[in-house]
């Protein structure tokens, strides 16, 4: 059969208005539902996480597809008689040519929003970033060989457009199973999701991959033309074989917890500057065009807070939290790990977010406080303590973003939040009229007060 007739007689061809119509409205309206194009493209920009992002919504209807279709196919075989009418000539290579339009509609899916994604954000691919694609692609030739055998023993009309809604029913289905997990980490739709700078281990791939490839090699198998008690042999060699291989990766993937497989971090490029401190941010998160005045902007602050009498200790690096990796190790008083493209970028704040941030950061109190005010005792010291803090957030101009973050959290914990703002924000007006010398004076009292109260709050 030549290709002309092949393409005029595969329903590939005329389902294709069907899929690309899918694709066309997952891709416009569903990926960027909840990210605008501009929010997208202002950063910060990672290949492995936009092409994660672009095929997590057609995993499993590529799968779905290419199933359906190969069960089609697999039933005209069998209609038309195709293994009767050569028997000469292979079974493999009468399959490949029959299956081929399906496997590039399968393809299709995967590859069409992945590259306009790519286009979009005028990223270049690399192998890591592509890794999951390939990973598809190969599960989409085992289902495309699953689905011409069953084809083989189904009536088409009726197990073509089920064997497709089944299949993208039960793989979007499994990211409900929280007991056993496995069924999440083998549908062939990965479970984990990519932070910047992450990419996926090689047995989140994998194991996908063999668990559908399993079943696939011994449907394969079956198409071996072999006589007598040989033939039997080798397909129950080759079940068996795919049995033991299935369970081998659902025990695998069973020790992975709820969208937690095996990722690696810290890949993406950094840019740094200056010394005591390093300030580093990411390459690609948006903002690193902004990197020396942000350096700026954490030197200043620092040097302010110190000239008003903070006991400010200047770490020796800045770094980006994009940089950070997931299992965000803390920041300390050697390493500040800050937000610093966000905060710079189109989205962020600003200067002044930095500055919010170096504050967060820097300021100190001799005492620790509950993580929460719901996890606190007492709430006597919250005047004393916030007052000080915003008094410290006025030097250096970051008053506005404390005063928001701490109007929300009164807002969401007391039942007077007005009251309690305007405490605050009249004990630190008044500490600001003061000459410079009895403003130190005071903060140093508000922080020992507030360590008083919050001890009494912890032992009553």
């Amino acid at each position: 059969m030549n290709l002309r007739t092949r393409l005029r007689t595969t329903p590939a061809v005329w389902t294709a208005p069907i899929w690309l119509g899918i694709i066309g409205f997952y891709y416009f309206y569903a990926l960027h539902f909840e990210d605008s194009h501009q929010e997208v493209v202002n950063g910060p920009l990672w290949a492995p996480e936009q092409v994660e992002a672009a095929l997590s919504y057609f995993y499993a209807f590529a799968y779905a597809i290419t199933l359906g279709l190969a069960v089609w196919e697999g039933g005209r075989l069998k209609r038309d008689g195709v293994w009767q009418l050569a028997p000469g000539r292979s079974r493999y290579r009468v399959a490949a040519h029959t299956l081929a339009p399906v496997v590039a509609a399968g393809w299709l899916v995967l590859l069409l929003p992945v590259v306009m994604r790519l286009i979009e954000t005028r990223l270049m691919p690399t192998p890591a970033a592509l890794a999951p694609l390939f990973m598809a692609m190969g599960i989409v030739c085992a289902y495309a060989v699953i689905g011409c055998a069953l084809g083989q023993f189904t009536p088409r009309m009726i197990s073509a457009p089920l064997s497709a809604v089944a299949a993208f029913y039960v793989i979007v289905e499994t990211v409900k199973y929280d007991a056993p997990t496995w069924p999440r980490h083998v549908s062939g739709q990965p479970d984990t999701s990519l932070g910047f700078g992450e990419e996926y281990g090689a047995a989140t791939l994998l194991i996908p991959f063999l668990f559908i490839a399993a079943p696939a090699a011994a449907v394969g198998v079956w198409w071996i033309l072999t006589t007598g008690q040989g033939r039997w042999a080798i397909r129950g060699g080759a079940a068996a074989a795919a049995a033991a291989l299935m369970t081998t990766c659902a025990n695998a993937a069973g020790g992975w917890a709820i969208a937690d497989g095996p990722v690696t971090s810290h890949h993406a490029a950094a840019r740094c500057t200056g010394s005591a401190p390093r300030v580093c941010m990411a390459e690609t998160g948006g903002a690193v065009d902004e990197l020396d005045q942000v350096r700026r902007q954490i030197v200043t602050s620092t040097a302010k807070l110190r000239a008003a009498g903070v006991d400010v200790r200047m770490p020796a690096t800045v770094s980006d939290s994009l940089l950070n990796g997931r299992d965000r190790k803390a920041s300390s008083n050697t390493t500040w790990w800050v937000p610093l493209s966000l905060h710079a970028g189109e989205a962020g704040g600003g200067m002044t977010s930095v500055r919010y941030a170096v504050l967060r950061n820097s300021v100190t109190f001799p005492c620790a406080f509950p993580s929460s005010f719901d996890s606190a005792p007492s709430a006597d010291y919250v005047v004393n303590h916030d007052a000080a803090m915003l008094w410290a957030a006025t030097v250096i101009d970051a008053d506005r973003p404390y005063l928001a973050w701490r109007r929300g959290e009164y807002g969401g914990t007391f039942q007077n939040p007005r009251q309690v703002l305007n405490k605050v924000t009249q004990r630190a007006d008044d500490a600001s009229k003061l000459p410079a010398k009895q403003q130190t004076a005071w903060f140093h009292r508000e922080q020992d007060k507030a360590c008083r109260l919050v001890d009494q709050g912890t032992k009553s």
